[in-house]
């Protein structure tokens, strides 16, 4: 091994993807003529929008004369494990457009910026900003609550769900504005039914 000496180079980074870097780490290696390593420093990047480019100073040490640079990413393949739950339960849930399972799950996230998106019949959906680093750890939990029903929910025997809204109730049928038309079913047909609270008429 020779002699250490630190250097000091101008680096620019550019975000060639079209989505932004939350968070990324590179492992720079210094090689000398003949191949072999001889020293190395890592580059941190956060929050790098598509597109954009970064100039910055990079420090780094090595026991030779540096003929090459490497680099290589690193915490690309890693993933944080996170629990994921809803109020109330049961939720669809979906990562980044993907389709998980209903909540609670337990899911793996990569590094960077995700959305998590929420849907229940009967509920008005919604959507959730989740960003893991490299310095998170697995085990953590994130829970979204969903908004009041938008619309009554009226079970029926058969095991299907509607969503609309409830015109009217007697012991024969039940009335059910669903899409701007009414439909009328049998009281016998129905199961439960689930009414949104509204507010009063003036």
């Amino acid at each position: 091994m020779g002699r250490e000496h630190t250097y000091v180079t101008d680096t620019i980074a550019e975000n060639l993807s079209d989505k932004t870097i939350g968070s990324a780490t590179f492992s720079l290696y210094v090689f000398d003529k003949n191949k072999a390593r001889i020293g190395e420093s890592n580059i941190y990047l956060t929050n790098v929008s598509p597109g954009q480019t970064i100039k910055f100073q990079i420090t780094l040490t090595a026991s030779g004369t540096p003929a090459s640079l490497t680099v290589f990413p690193s915490n690309t393949s890693r993933a944080v494990s996170v629990t994921v739950n809803s109020v109330p339960q049961g939720a669809l849930l979906r990562v980044d457009g993907k389709e998980m399972g209903t909540t609670p799950k337990i899911v793996e996230v990569a590094v960077g910026k995700h959305t998590l998106e929420f849907s229940k019949e009967g509920f008005n959906s919604g959507k959730f900003p989740l960003e893991i680093t490299s310095h998170d750890a697995s085990g953590g939990s994130v829970s979204y609550e969903l908004g009041s029903a938008a619309h009554d929910t009226i079970e029926l025997r058969d095991g299907s769900v509607l969503s609309g809204d409830l015109v009217s109730v007697n012991g024969m049928q039940i009335l059910v504005r669903i899409g701007g038309t009414t439909q009328t079913f049998d009281r016998n047909q129905v199961k439960r039914i689930l009414l949104t609270a509204r507010d009063p008429p003036d």
